[in-house]
């Protein structure tokens, strides 16, 4: 729903005066989050009596569509386009017109569009609007797909040639399909979108969260005209299907402007394709949203402004080790400081910083650009990823010639870096003088707040976190329901989980004498370094996570 609108309305009802209605704003504004989030944890209402004070505003009224789905006579009235066009759902027909549930019941404008093009009278209905989208998607998005599939027919069914394929590969019921499904995936939040043959079936896979979640697979003969489809969208060698390429798609995908990073992979049964979903904006990057302990914002904050050194974030893949660097970026992007980045591609576009994109393809190499980074006057330097000896090296050089540099890295926690750069070749006393700190961290998913309920674990899952329940006190422990707005799924976004390796001059003396990652791990902590699994129980307790989570990713 739009804020503004939502806002006025709370505001002409008395819920709210002007410097709430204020608050309320920058706090969307700054965390990303949903008005009707931000309603509920400003105490104004629950949801409940908003959605009944939303019903009074339009005169319109109030239904509970929890359990209820629209019979498929009803959703043939509204064509599935139209319906995502305008955010609209039929619930009923009757003499008074048709009843439609809106996204935003608020904007009056869809109601007379809906209207013009349904030719018949609209009898707005105010529901829970997270059901009407989930309805909205579900039943409507399979009967696109359905009526796509049926134009099919035995497209890609026969052995094709190179000619054939492309002209498949631009047939509009593909051109569609394909459309279809990144809208969809881009809609649920999708992190990567995959694409798998198999001997008997292809399937369609998306990542949310951390979690991959199934698409409804279309029918294997059109394995073929798909693949075809995304390597001629990322202007791929479509005849090519012996080696493994990367490409890029930039493209309007609904209202949304993507980016998305395409490699192929050849299989036994075909090419597999995986898109990886760049989000290139940086709302919400900012060091104060990432949900750092207070401890370690304050030393993140400190460190970026130190004038030379090396601080280094590490982790697995997609545990928004980038993320991290670039809202510390975004805090030392003042006009009185020259910042250059390094990527392999660039993940986030931000003014005021050079950003390189890296191409091994033509020996544009992480160390090749930190040389030229050197003479281009740079204050800090941000290095996507130390992948061997030769950039270590540099950035190391970079360092002691008074740069700060940022980088991450490949490991398991955070005192396993310190092996990790000794192994690639780089000299302990450089290392030592050099390396800043090391935060570690793991994304995990949060339990969703519209079903969170508390629960007993039982003393089996508890042993595997190293508790006992007599230890547990009064302490409460969350998990998810399930609901519309987390697809069911019990989780809703996720947090980050850190452990930060501060190197102090006991430390520096241990890394000289090449310490073992255990005996660094072992100092850290009797120095105060809180473990990545000391962090995931902080998370239970607070009632943000779930024991499973934390098990999975510590």
């Amino acid at each position: 729903m739009n804020t503004q609108n939502v806002l006025d309305l709370l505001q002409t009802q008395g819920y709210i005066d002007n410097n709430q209605a204020e608050d309320m704003l920058n706090s969307v504004s700054s965390s990303g989050k949903d008005i009707l989030d931000a309603v509920q944890d400003f105490g104004v209402m629950d949801r409940n009596q908003f959605y009944q004070a939303v019903a009074n505003e339009i005169g319109a009224e109030y239904m509970d569509l929890s359990g209820w789905e629209p019979p498929e006579a009803l959703t043939k009235i509204i064509t599935a386009e139209v319906a995502h066009l305008h955010g609209a759902l039929p619930v009923s027909i009757g003499d008074a017109g048709l009843q439609v549930a809106f996204v935003d019941p608020l904007n009056a404008q869809n109601m007379d569009d809906l209207r013009f093009a349904v030719q018949q009278e609209i009898v707005p209905v105010v529901g829970d609007v997270y059901r009407v989208q989930y309805l909205l998607d579900k039943v409507y998005g399979e009967q696109e797909m359905g009526d796509v599939l049926l134009e099919f027919g035995d497209a890609g069914s026969e052995a094709q040639t190179d000619e054939d394929l492309e002209k498949e590969a631009n047939a509009a019921p593909i051109i569609r399909y394909v459309d279809l499904v990144l809208l969809q995936a881009i809609k649920e939040r999708a992190s990567d979108i995959h694409f798998e043959p198999f001997e008997d079936d292809f399937k369609i896979r998306y990542r949310v969260d951390g979690a991959l979640y199934e698409m409804a697979p279309p029918p294997g003969h059109l394995a073929n005209a798909i693949i075809s489809r995304v390597k001629v969208m990322s202007n791929l060698n479509i005849a090519e299907r012996r080696l493994p390429q990367d490409g890029r798609i930039q493209k309007m995908i609904g209202t949304t402007p993507c980016d998305l990073r395409v490699s192929t992979l050849p299989t036994v049964y075909g090419e597999s394709v995986v898109l990886r979903v760049l989000d290139r904006s940086s709302v919400n990057l900012e060091l104060e949203n990432l949900g750092l302990p207070e401890e370690i914002y304050g030393f993140i904050e400190e460190t970026i402004f130190k004038p030379n050194g090396i601080f280094i974030v590490t982790g697995p893949t997609g545990a928004g080790k980038t993320t991290t660097l670039y809202a510390a970026l975004r805090k030392i992007n003042t006009i009185d400081s020259k910042l250059l980045t390094a990527e392999d591609p660039v993940e986030y576009d931000m003014d005021g910083i050079v950003q390189v994109p890296a191409n091994e393809a033509i020996g544009v190499t992480f160390a090749r650009i930190l040389r030229a980074f050197l003479r281009q006057d740079p204050d800090r330097i941000m290095v996507g990823e130390m992948r061997d000896g030769e950039t270590v090296q540099i950035a190391v050089q970079a360092s002691l010639t008074g740069h700060l540099v940022l980088s991450t890295l490949h490991t398991n926690d955070a005192p396993g870096a310190v092996t990790r750069l000794l192994d690639m070749g780089t000299e302990p006393f450089l290392l030592s003088a050099s390396l800043l700190a090391v935060l570690a961290q793991r994304l995990l998913r949060t339990i969703c707040s519209d079903c969170r309920q508390a629960y007993e674990p039982n003393e089996a899952i508890l042993s595997q976190l190293g508790l006992s329940p007599h230890e547990l006190g009064d302490k409460s422990f969350y998990t998810g329901g399930g609901c519309d707005r987390c697809g069911h799924t019990g989780y809703r976004g996720r947090k980050g989980l850190y452990e930060l390796f501060e190197v102090n001059d006991t430390l520096r003396d241990m890394i000289t004498e090449r310490a073992p990652t255990v005996i660094l791990r072992q100092k850290a902590q009797e120095m105060g370094m809180r473990p990545l699994r000391q962090d995931g129980l902080r998370n239970i307790y607070e009632g943000l996570t779930t024991i499973e989570e934390v098990l999975k990713y510590t």
